[in-house]
């Protein structure tokens, strides 16, 4: 794993580039100053915690932290986990949630599984986002208008009941510093987003709240005074029962601090054209929320905005994040007590602009309009991170996105059984059928395409079933189209194999994909089927079924026996030279005729010449040859040669193919165009040999196949 900052420096740092860190790093540091404080108040902690919290773990993050540019504190996601978690299990439990979190973020990184932001899928982390914002506006309310209610509760509908009931106690003057807050955040960040905004806010609200001497609630009159400075280390009191209490609120910590931090890193990664270490990063971000747990904080996590800002301020490396923390802690030791005077309405407008910006609003509209299991995903976390409990939503979200995905898988997969005829190609691939092979009599390919895994087992099964009555003699899984597969998947092909051989049907498997026949092995299912009954695609388990049927291939030789003596002729071109090899064909006048014609036709869809001085012709469709008149191989040498309408290249020989199904073709032309290539073979024609001699010099050099 990389640490940025050492590989950095190691790369050679100079000065210049320590001035753009030291001037990024003042500004970012400035910029967090008042949402640490923000956010730290939105949870419903004391504020200074928020700056210490930021300055532990900036700290932390900026020595180990695998990416060059990542800023981390409090953030908005954790305000409502943070709240909950408060109201539920006090400030000890808060922290010892935090730092089972931290120690759960360490194991993640040092097991390498920093690449887990993948596995989360879109719509649930948008739910999940845009809840937060929800949440993260509501809890403002009662500061954004004034309200001065003492104690809101946790729970969202209890918040706005409450919110009703104490409207009478609205106060404008809270709600013109909000207003005005959201107001001047906007038009500053449309002049230059550089300039901390926030900050600038807060500066102005307080001066004129002071000297106007508003009656609106600040940090000090709500909080008491504030003193700069950290708790002591303290390890938190805990005990098993404790630590089964806090077990899913520390998971989902780790889980929205993980992805969050790691979906910054990679926004930082696409600014800089930079590659950080998801798994260094991990194990940094939960070294800073254990480190942030000891001295008595709460949880932090990359934060997008404030590392977008150090990137754009020039940040290089991660001094920059180093500088960052050194403001904020000169801030909390020396300017905590002027924070006393920060009106609460100022920060519930800084929160207010915060929560729309990570709304995600016009992403959330667009999922809307996506499939529906992604809309029930995204709304169910939504609705779910709201009203029930944020620490399920992320779990009940991606449960309701796998199974809206097994349901899109199982009706990916298909099943097809082919009877007579199987083409090989989809048609608006193959419209002429070209692909198109011959299914023998008394046996079937079954074309399985999609994974095959539990979601499509009982589907499988039912396609299966073979009817006694109607059972095949040989039936072909062909599983050419299957990328995965299954314990579910595997079991149900046990169970064929189980079937097939009770009901004596010859099974075979063709074009099984490595990872599938890995997992069939493991299991034993190839030795139950049997590995001579596995072949390597659809053709050669054709070829073997027809054996098996009585239908052997005929040899090479046969055929050129059956073409007869070869021809010598003159031609004007290759359909002239097919024409009149039509008509030297031994068969009655009508299917010499069809023959011919589709010898034609074959030729014009697509030249046959194969290059080293030959041509292959043969009828686009196989069934042009009756199956009671012999399948043959018609030699012919052409004086003088012709030339190719492929490439120009003189044509010497012409072998005119009759077969009557597809791969029986095929086999043949393998064999004649192995033999094409042979230097010696094609010397020996020169001599224009006999039909004897043809057949000698084929049986020669003829290719084991």
């Amino acid at each position: 794993m990389t640490i940025s900052l050492l590989h950095d420096l190691r790369q050679g740092y100079k000065f210049e580039t320590f001035l753009k860190d030291l001037g990024a790093g003042l500004l970012v540091g400035v910029v967090s100053i008042p949402l640490n404080v923000a956010f730290a108040i939105g949870s419903g902690v004391q504020p200074v915690i928020g700056l210490s919290t930021a300055v532990i773990a900036g700290f932390i993050i900026a020595l180990l932290s695998g990416s060059s540019s990542q800023i981390v504190g409090p953030t908005g996601a954790f305000m409502s986990m943070i709240y909950v978690i408060l109201s539920r299990h006090g400030m000890d439990g808060l922290i010892l949630a935090t730092l089972m979190a931290g120690v759960m973020l360490i194991i993640l990184g040092s097991a390498k599984l920093g690449s887990i932001i993948r596995f989360i899928p879109f719509p649930v982390l948008i739910g999940f986002t845009s809840g937060i914002a929800v949440i993260i506006l509501t809890s403002q309310i009662n500061d954004f208008l004034g309200l001065g209610i003492e104690k809101v509760p946790a729970e969202f509908l209890e918040k706005w009941e409450t919110y009703f009931v104490h409207l009478n106690s609205f106060n404008p003057y809270a709600f013109l510093i909000a207003l005005g807050t959201v107001v001047g955040i906007v038009v500053i960040n449309k002049i230059d987003r550089r300039i901390p905004a926030a900050l600038i806010l807060l500066l102005i609200t307080t001066v004129v709240a002071t000297i106007f001497q508003l009656p609106v609630q600040t940090i000090g009159s709500k909080y008491g005074p504030i003193s700069g400075g950290f708790m002591l280390p303290s390890f938190p009191v805990f005990s098993f029962q404790r630590l089964s209490d806090l077990l899913l609120p520390a998971f989902s910590i780790a889980m929205l601090g993980g992805i969050e931090s790691l979906l910054s890193a990679v926004v930082a990664d696409g600014m800089t054209g930079k590659k950080h270490d998801s798994n260094m990063e991990l194990l940094a971000q939960g070294l800073a929320n254990v480190g942030s747990a000891l001295f008595g904080g709460i949880p932090v996590t990359g934060a997008i905005a404030r590392t977008a800002t150090n990137i754009k301020a020039g940040g290089q490396t991660q001094v920059s994040g180093l500088i960052h923390s050194l403001v904020l802690l000169g801030t909390l030791l020396f300017l905590s007590p002027l924070a006393a005077m920060i009106p609460l309405a100022t920060l519930a407008g800084i929160l207010a602009t915060v929560a729309y910006n990570m709304s995600e609003q016009h992403v959330f509209r667009t999922l809307l309009k996506g499939p529906r299991g992604d809309i029930l995903a995204l709304v169910a976390t939504f609705l779910l991170t709201i009203l029930i409990d944020l620490t399920i939503a992320i779990p009940v979200g991606i449960l309701l996105a796998l199974i809206a995905f097994i349901r899109k898988m199982s009706q990916v997969t298909d099943f097809k059984i082919h009877r007579k005829v199987f083409q090989d190609v989809p048609p608006e691939i193959d419209p002429l059928g070209m692909t198109e092979l011959s299914i023998p009599d008394g046996v079937e390919v079954m074309e399985i395409t999609g994974p095959l895994f539990f979601g499509a087992a009982e589907e499988l099964r039912k396609a299966f079933r073979i009817e006694k009555e109607f059972a095949p003699r040989i039936r072909i899984l062909r599983l050419r189209d299957v990328p995965a597969i299954d314990a579910s998947g595997l079991m149900i092909l046990r169970d064929m194999v189980q079937e097939a051989q009770g009901l004596n049907v010859q099974l075979f498997f063709a074009a099984v994909q490595p990872n599938v026949m890995e997992a069939m092995k493991k299991i034993g299912l190839t030795k139950m089927l049997g590995e001579s009954n596995i072949f390597p695609n659809v053709v050669v388990a054709l070829n073997r079924a027809q054996a098996i049927l009585g239908q052997p291939m005929v040899p090479l030789t046969e055929r050129l026996r059956n073409g007869g003596e070869p021809m010598v002729i003159q031609a004007r071109d290759i359909y002239d030279a097919v024409q009149q090899v039509g008509d030297s064909l031994i068969f009655p006048v009508e299917i010499k005729k069809r023959i011919t014609q589709a010898l034609l036709e074959r030729e014009t869809l697509m030249p046959t010449t194969l290059g080293y001085g030959f041509c292959f012709p043969h009828p686009r469709e196989m069934n042009v040859l009756p199956p009671e008149e012999k399948e043959l191989v018609r030699w012919v040498y052409l004086e003088p040669p012709l030339s190719s309408p492929v490439d120009q290249e003189p044509v010497y020989y012409m072998v005119v193919l009759l077969s009557h199904t597809a791969q029986s073709h095929l086999k043949v032309l393998s064999k004649l165009a192995s033999l094409a290539r042979k230097a010696e073979f094609r010397e020996a024609l020169r001599s224009k040999p006999n039909l004897e001699e043809l057949i000698s010099l084929v049986e020669a050099y003829q290719p084991t196949l």
